[in-house]
Order: C-alpha cells, then structure tokens, then sequence
C-alpha cells in the first residue's frame, strides 16, 4: 500500500461544524440534536451511516478498497452542566450547557478526517468504523457503545482529546499513561445520635468522620511511591442538620486517581482498612461504596510506535503531560486495542483548562485532529496487517 499522509484543509465548512456544535451543546445520553445533525452532514458526503440501537450517538462506516482489517475511530460527543462565560461569539445557546471540554473540536476534527478518508479509499486496506459517543462525561458511553455491540470485530480503536496545555499543531502521544484511572467513593457512618447537651450519651459520628478524612491523606504521603501519581480527594461531607443535636448518620464523598493498578488496589485496601479501624475505635459503623469504575488510558504499545513514528510530518511531537483527569475511551481497550492522543487546542499562559466555564479551544484544533485521526487509521491498518492480526 502506498505510503501517503494526510494534510487535511482547515475549511470554512469545518470551521463552521465546530461552531455549531459549540453553539448546541447537548447534556450526556440526551445528545439527540447533535446526533442528528451528525447524521445529517455524514449523509450529505455520501458516508455510510449504519443502525445503532443507542437513542444518541451516531455509527457510520468506510469501506477501504482493499481488504483488510477493522478499525474504528471514536469522538465523544456530549456537553457539560456548565453555563458558559468564554466570551466566544459562538457561546453556548443552551443556559446551563456548554462544551466545556472541547467535545464540538473533537467531533469536528473527526468529520474532517472522515470526507478525507471517504475521498481517499484507495490508500484504505480494510474497513474504518466511525463512532460518535453519547456519554462520555457520565463514564458511561464507551461501555454503552461496546454493549450495543457497535465495536465487534473492531480490532483496534483510535481517540483523541484536546488538551488546552499545549498549542494547536501540536500532538502528544507514546506509550505512558495518559489519563488517570478513576474511583468514586462514598462512606456511611452509622451512631447513635442524642441531645448536643448529653454528647456522653451517644456515638456522634462527626468526630470519627474528621478523623478518617486527616488519615486517608496518609495513603499517599506513606504508601505510594513519589515518582508515581496518585490523588485521594474528599470532596463533600455531610452530617446532622440541627444546631443541637448531635446527628445519629454522617458521611462523605469523593476520588481517587491513580495511573497504575497497584497503586489503585493499594488505595482500595487501605481506604478500607483506615475505615473501618477508625470506626471500630470510635464505636461507630460505616459502610464503603468504592466504585473502581475507569482504568488508567495507556495507548497499545505495539500500535502508537509507528503512528508516533509518522507524526513528526504533520504535526509537533510532544511529550505526554498526564492528566488526572479520566477517559472512558480507557474502556476499550477490554475488547480492543487503543489507539490515543492529545491534540493541542490553546497553548496560551494561564489559559482556562476543561470543564471551566471560561475553556476556549481555537479553531486550528480542528486541523491537527482531523490529521490525527486520518493518518493514525492507516497507520494502524498498516500495522495490524503487518502482524498478521487478521
């Protein structure tokens, strides 16, 4: 197969997507008018547009000349609860909703690759899935996607996420991890309330609960290595809503992050423990919900070095600065392999990062992603024939 890259036009039509979808943000499994106006524009390049049995998102496919394997490229598509203030002439039209993480340059950047791709389908040795995923702020459209079947006999899948930290033309992607993985906690604390007077007469919780928050701060300075990231963040307490009682439940909230598996099952075990033992010395029960619900995002190893290889010839190379932030592109890679990047989407000092209400991704975002996408598909079908993974 010819050895070709792409070198995608930043046109007024794509310039003029990316604005739209900016303008209508739509919040997470109700994207139903960005998913139609998806639909609609892929039609009107002539693309394929496949049945999905999700009630957003949309699935559209490229046959290669030739044959070959199956890849997919994926885009999230879904905005945030966040009312917009970046001053942009094409902010948000829906109060309370903005893309505030850049999914509308992702999108777009997608549909340029894809009337590339369409256009080019004799450089294309096998078959390109498209996916625009509903959900993906929830933590739950990869899996909703995977569930509805749309990547079977997908074998690798390819993503990226703008990343304001660095400035547009610039890609960073390798084989670190990139984004962290991601637990929710909750806790429970069951006592015995009585009279704020008669505190001798109860088990109050409040004090057992300040206590546990101070030590879940030590799993990280005493049990984790420096070199290797990871969060604990309690981020809501409750508990009583009286001046003079002293409540009989108490509870709090929050996160860890981590970027590898036994830092993340080491916090699990000593979240618990800490708990637990803090409880038992108060005398007091508590109840842990711990939901591990998203793993790290670490690209195939076997798959990014030759897209890396290529990218130098149409776009900076960065290196990777992870995000403790979480992906739930990092679901994919239970049922194929991963493909990521981050594309740089300001680069200005002190410019505002993701979900603030202030967030602007420039245009030329757009361009650079749109490459990506484009280049990283053949690359991958290139490498996956090459291995003999058919």
């Amino acid at each position: 197969m010819e050895s070709v890259t792409a070198h995608i036009a930043l046109t007024d039509e794509l310039i003029a997507i990316r604005r739209h979808l900016h303008t209508h943000p739509e919040r997470s499994f109700h994207e139903t008018e960005t998913s139609a106006y998806l639909e609609r524009v892929l039609r009107d390049h002539g693309i394929d547009v496949l049945a999905n049995p999700m009630e957003t998102g949309v699935v559209a496919q490229i046959t290669g000349a030739h044959a070959g394997p199956t890849v997919a490229l994926r885009a999230d598509i879904d905005g945030l609860p966040i009312h917009e203030d970046s001053g942009l002439d094409f902010a948000s039209a829906n109060p309370g909703v903005m893309h505030g993480c850049g999914h509308d340059l992702h999108m777009a950047s997608l549909l340029g690759a894809v009337f590339w791709l369409s256009a080019h389908r004799d450089l294309i040795g096998g078959t390109v899935r498209i996916i625009f995923q509903p959900a993906e702020e929830l933590g739950l459209g990869a899996r909703a996607v995977i569930d509805a079947g749309l990547v079977d006999g997908v074998e690798a899948i390819i993503g990226t996420h703008n990343n304001p930290n660095y400035a547009p033309g610039t890609l960073a992607a390798g084989t670190a991890p990139m984004m962290a993985g991601c637990v929710r906690f909750g806790v429970t604390l069951h006592a015995q309330g009585t009279h704020a007077g008669y505190p001798h007469k109860g088990t109050g919780p409040l004090e057992a609960m300040a206590s546990m928050i101070m030590s879940l701060q030590t799993i990280v300075s005493r049990n984790v290595t420096p070199f290797h990231p990871l969060v604990v963040s309690v981020t809501e307490v409750h508990g009583g809503d009286v001046w003079n009682v002293v409540p009989a439940e108490a509870g709090f909230q929050g996160t860890v992050r981590y970027f590898h598996r036994e830092d993340g099952d080491m916090a699990a075990e000593r979240f618990h423990a800490i708990v637990e033992q803090t409880a038992a010395a108060y005398g007091i029960g508590a109840s842990v919900d711990w939901d591990d619900f998203q793993d790290p995002l670490v690209s195939d190893p076997a798959l990014i070095e030759p897209v890396c290889v290529h990218i130098p010839q149409y776009a900076s190379l960065a290196p990777i600065m992870p995000s403790m932030a979480g992906e739930d592109f990092a679901e994919y890679a239970k049922v194929t392999r991963p493909v990521f990047a981050f594309v740089g989407s300001n680069g200005t000092p002190g410019c505002a990062d993701w979900h603030s209400p202030r967030f602007v991704g420039f245009d030329e975002t757009v361009r650079t992603g749109a490459d990506f996408y484009a280049n990283a598909a053949l690359d991958v079908l290139d490498a996956l024939r090459v291995s003999g993974a058919r």
